[in-house]
């Protein structure tokens, strides 16, 4: 790293204008540098001085360039790879030499990790080599080199440690119900169950599994790319890539998955297909809702969890507003007429669907439940699964239901004239019915209800609520920090994202931090 001497005498003068080091201690730091050729701010927090977050706030505020924690971000240095049309941004050697890595790429501008902000020669070599605009942030030498180790092996590195944590992960207590018998694979597939319960594939799918309940996670996506598999498990509405499996073993995973639904053709690869897994882990029963896609480079999975154990236990746990809190539990206390909870895919209307059948159900109650699929079984309710493919749609099991003297129907979806006008009927004839839809907002509800031949006077007899959710993403309790004056938002942003004058007095924030319960 080029201009060492210039970073020295820079970062000298900012500790003693603020009074952190003295000359003498300065003098004999400098000589030692001069002599190893190190950095100085390196050989200050070898010696435990000063802190490094102390050193990276003093050079950045005095040069402009943002500091950056590299320990706590992921370097994905094959992703911007593949950005760079299969060119690495920057070479591993190009950035041992330089102490600088890769963070980001958008565009033409590339943002650098560096240790020198100071060395405007060298940044502008690199602007050269890497053809791009260089943005760059500071952070320290042990860390870009740490990083540079990770970032630049990650997938061997995660291949292995995800391949050592298979061979000690305890898959034992992880059963799967009515599992289809190995022989069935077929012709092409024999890898995915060739050794049994010790083959590679069995071993890694167990291990996903386990790890996304253990994650909390509600889905895990499986995506086969040209050359590589990427594994994503989405935990609190954001996915997060965990994994890259050799490719080798997509298929066998793929076969593994199907033959553990007993329902999906291992030998299609063609079309979409449709399952479902049910597992004991630790004496808690887990589904998982598969499905296939096939896409350019192979079948990408989609499994969906349905963890009873994630399940809201009631209303009041799902942290409603009071106001709307209020008007949920009136509409839930009527003896008739129709509830509606929108909001789009993964927003949590099911769970609060749940949550509200748990707040209506009785021994004095008849409630009948209609999902495509049932999502999760819950021992009170009588529960129908739709099978279009043997006639029983939305349409005639709900009139069916209709004839089994129900107090409160829930209908897993509105999705046809059909449905929409039997809910109509159920909730006009004394009836509790719950039901989704999907649209942006609650007053769009009543729009597309209107648009599929409802009268408006009969949707004014009939709906009682109408909920628009989205998920909201909550701060661990166990880590959570209140914001400072300096981190809050002022009262101009606080009123603008829905504060109310009288909530703003004394208001405290918090602020995400990190643990290891989160």
């Amino acid at each position: 790293m080029a201009n060492v001497a210039g970073y020295n005498r820079k970062l000298s003068a900012l500790l003693k204008k603020h009074g952190l080091l003295d000359d003498a201690q300065l003098k004999a730091l400098n000589d030692k540098c001069a002599k190893e050729g190190a950095l100085l701010a390196s050989t200050i927090v070898g010696e435990d001085l000063i802190d490094e977050i102390t050193l990276l706030g003093l050079v950045s505020e005095d040069c402009g360039a943002p500091p950056i924690d590299l320990e706590k971000m992921r370097v994905d240095i094959e992703g911007m790879t593949d950005l760079n049309k299969g060119n690495v941004p920057l070479s591993e050697e190009t950035a041992k030499l330089y102490k600088v890595i890769p963070i980001a790429m958008v565009g033409e501008f590339l943002t650098l990790a560096v240790a020198n902000p100071y060395d405007v020669v060298t940044l502008d070599d690199l602007k050269i080599t890497a053809g791009r605009q260089i943005l760059p942030c500071v952070s320290s030498e042990r860390a870009i080199l740490k990083a540079i180790e990770v970032g630049y092996h990650r997938k061997e590195a995660e291949v292995a440690a995800f391949m050592e944590d298979v061979s000690k992960e305890d898959t034992d207590e992880l059963s799967i119900e009515d599992k289809k018998e190995e022989d069935d694979a077929g012709a092409g597939d024999l890898d995915a169950a060739a050794d049994g319960e010790d083959s590679p594939a069995v071993k890694v799918v167990k291990t996903l599994m386990m790890q996304a309940i253990q994650k909390g996670a509600s889905d895990i996506h499986i995506e086969p790319f040209e050359k590589r598999v990427r594994v994503r498990f989405r935990i609190d509405g954001v996915l997060h890539e965990v994994f890259n499996p050799p490719k080798k073993l997509h298929n066998a995973v793929v076969s593994r998955i199907k033959i553990m639904t007993d329902t999906m053709n291992i030998a299609e690869h063609g079309k979409p297909q449709d399952g479902r897994i049910q597992i004991k882990l630790a004496g808690r029963a887990v589904d998982f809702r598969v499905n296939s896609l096939p896409t350019v480079h192979g079948e990408k999975m989609c499994m969906r969890i349905l963890d009873k154990g994630n399940l809201a236990g009631s209303l009041e746990t799902l942290n409603f507003e009071p106001a709307v809190l209020a008007i949920l539990q009136r509409a839930l206390g009527s003896p008739f007429g129709m509830m509606l909870v929108t909001g789009p895919t993964g927003s949590g209307k099911s769970t609060t669907l749940y949550s509200c059948l748990k707040a209506v159900m009785t021994v004095e109650d008849n409630v009948t439940t209609v999902e495509e699929p049932v999502e999760y079984e819950i021992e009170g309710l009588n529960q129908v699964h739709v099978n279009p493919k043997r006639g029983l749609t939305f349409g005639a099991a709900l009139r069916a239901i209709l004839r089994q003297d129900p107090d409160t129907v829930m209908i897993g979806e509105i999705r046809d004239q059909e449905t929409i006008e039997i809910a109509v009927k159920a909730a006009l004839t004394g009836h509790l019915v719950l039901s989704t839809l999907h649209t942006n907002d609650a007053p769009s509800t009543i729009s597309r209800i209107k648009d599929m031949g409802i009268e408006p006077f009969l949707i004014s007899s009939t709906v009682l609520a109408v909920l628009a959710q989205r998920l909201g993403r909550r701060l661990c309790k166990n880590c959570k920090q209140p914001m400072s004056k300096d981190e809050m938002p002022s009262r101009e942003q606080l009123l603008e994202i829905g504060y109310k004058p009288e909530e703003i007095e004394g208001i405290t924030l918090h602020k995400a931090v990190g643990c290891s319960l989160c």
